[in-house]
């Protein structure tokens, strides 16, 4: 555990760290080392002369250094594999390398590329990051979390490597998605990276080709499920308590069957969401809520249809239900406009062994008469967008290719701008391309798309792609949350950040603009959402009450910068 103080020169403002680590030790910790740009007289002081060449860098010059690096990678996977290391070496250099070149970066570390780095996890280990518990020391948790390097953590990112993105469980090798989501806390929110902590759970996996790995890290059993794997959970989420009272819980990527359920059973006991949930919802009903504004209709008058009705589906309904509530309809009426089609084709009414989160969306047989059931029994994609008439489309289903050219041709025959988001990644599980979106829609469509896609050209415009990724809302989430305190996480809180992104929209001022800001502006908009966010708690009574100028100069004390401080010795 490595304990050091943070204080700030009474003449600069800089911060002062004050560390307990001095020579090759200092140098091996990877928030305390600056490589080559110590400058001499912390070189003197902490016992590094010798160690390193003796041209002083600046952070700049290392940058540039980094980035030549990075660029001369062949793959993508060879680029995450050296930015993780970089991580693993110095972070300050890390995340402004990231910050510089946010645009080239973030995608690799993060969607599309983490998930082939979760593929190939037991394959390109190269240092640890993060706890893994696994089910094994499950009476042992306690001295798990002891061993961490962090006794004060903020965010914990947690998932049990079920449901990977699209790719389904890929047991340890989940592990990358705590940690790249945790990098982009600090990325994109300013969250403190010594104050994060990524937490895999290990319960096995049922994934053969992993089992049947010889170099696969994990614990070789199938999965735990049940009531041993609900204990598991309970004994963890105690731990956590325990240990870090005040922290902010995400989970992440786990399966349907367990991801509502755990929300459900712990959002009243501690500060903590679904990402996939919630995270996904306020993303997709931002960008909608954008889309709108451009159409110049309102949101009350969108039918919305969304292919994919997992948990991260019906959160997107439920969220932009709650908007259109908000925009004047009953529940009623709001919850009939949206239409959700699953392996099963459209939730209906008589279609059994829905679980509550989709028999909240289940159209009554009345609505659906002279709809064609096909010889499966079900209603599929086509015939809803045939009869219901969607003016929004959503793709969360992970089935590459589902928007078909017909589909989105008629789409595009009864609505001017039609409004169509395939958000399911990686990149080779989105619904559609966004080019072909606009050649079947003359370029009329409106579009984002889950993972990173490059600028479309179009009779002679060039129309922008952005990514509707969850990194618009949960670091902005979490800098709110910390910065007011808040003690627990409300769904209105999730309303705010989706109204912030959308008043962020370029599109809001421009109608030829993007639907999302730039990835360059990503730290402006969490700033945006964390204020919206704080002010939202103190109004939901789960924070302390504060001024809009108490609150911005919380939230701006809370964002960390990526620049060396000066350290001095204990």
């Amino acid at each position: 555990m490595i304990d050091f103080k943070i204080t700030r020169d009474p003449q600069t403002g800089g911060e002062i760290w004050t560390v307990p680590l001095r020579g090759p030790l200092l140098l091996n910790y990877p928030l305390f080392n600056k490589g080559p740009a110590f400058p001499e007289q912390e070189r003197r002081e902490l016992g590094l002369l010798g160690l390193l060449p003796p041209h002083v860098d600046t952070l700049e010059t290392q940058v540039e250094r980094a980035y030549e690096a990075f660029r001369a990678k062949p793959t993508d996977l060879e680029r995450h594999i050296y930015l993780r290391a970089l991580q693993d070496e110095n972070e300050v250099l890390f995340y402004r390398l990231m910050q510089d070149y946010i645009g080239e970066t973030m995608p690799v570390v993060y969607t599309p590329t983490v998930g082939e780095a979760c593929q190939r996890f037991s394959h390109i280990y190269r240092h640890p990051r993060g706890l893994f518990i696994a089910y094994p020391e499950r009476e042992h948790i306690d001295e798990l979390l002891a061993n961490t390097a962090q006794r004060e953590v903020d965010v914990i990112v947690v998932t049990d490597g079920e449901r990977i993105l699209g790719l389904g469980d890929q047991g340890a090798g989940g592990m990358g998605i705590p940690i790249g989501k945790l990098a982009l806390y600090t990325l994109c929110g300013g969250i403190h990276p010594a104050r994060t902590l990524p937490v895999l759970l290990d319960v096995g996996t049922d994934n053969p080709d992993l089992l049947n790995d010889p170099l696969y890290m994990g614990w070789r059993h199938p999965r735990v499920r049940g009531t041993e794997y609900d204990e598991f959970v309970e004994r963890f989420v105690q731990a956590v308590m325990r240990r870090y009272p005040n922290v902010l819980l995400q989970w992440e990527d786990f399966a349907q069957a367990n991801a509502g359920p755990l929300l459900e059973r712990y959002r009243d006991r501690l500060c903590t969401f679904n990402d996939d949930i919630q995270g996904t919802a306020a993303v997709a009903t931002g960008t909608v809520l954008a889309a709108v504004k451009v159409t110049g209709t309102r949101l009350r008058d969108q039918v919305v249809a969304v292919f994919g009705a997992g948990s991260a589906g019906c959160g997107i309904a439920e969220q932009i239900c709650a908007a259109m509530v908000r925009d004047g309809l009953s529940e009623t009426e709001a919850r009939s406009r949206c239409f959700l089609i699953d392996r099963s084709g459209l939730l209906r009414e008589g279609l059994s062994g829905l679980p509550p989160f989709q028999q909240a969306f289940a159209q009554p047989a009345a609505r659906l008469a002279g709809w064609r059931v096909d010889r499966a029994g079900t209603i599929g994609l086509a015939e809803v967008v045939n009869n219901a008439r969607p003016s929004v489309l959503i793709g969360v289903s992970g089935a590459a290719g589902a928007f078909t050219e017909s589909i989105v041709k008629a789409m595009a025959d009864y609505t001017p701008r039609p409004i169509i988001l395939p958000l399911s990644n990686p990149t080779s599980r989105c619904e559609a391309l966004p080019a072909q979106i606009l050649a079947w829609t003359e370029g009329r469509a409106l579009v984002a798309t889950g993972s990173p896609f490059a600028d479309v050209a179009w009779e002679g415009r060039t129309i922008p792609i952005p990514q509707c990724n969850n990194s618009y809302i949960f670091p902005g989430l979490g800098l709110g949350i910390l910065a007011i305190g808040a003690r627990r996480v409300t769904p209105g809180m999730f309303m705010a950040a989706a109204q912030a992104l959308a008043n962020a929209s370029p599109a809001a001022t421009d109608p030829h603009g993007p639907l999302l800001p730039p990835l360059t502006a990503i730290r402006n908009v969490s700033r945006l959402i964390a204020l919206a966010v704080a002010k939202e708690a103190v109004a939901a009574g789960v924070a302390a009450p504060a001024s809009d100028a108490d609150l911005e100069r919380m939230v701006d004390e809370r964002m960390w910068t990526p620049a060396y401080a000066r350290l001095t010795g204990c």
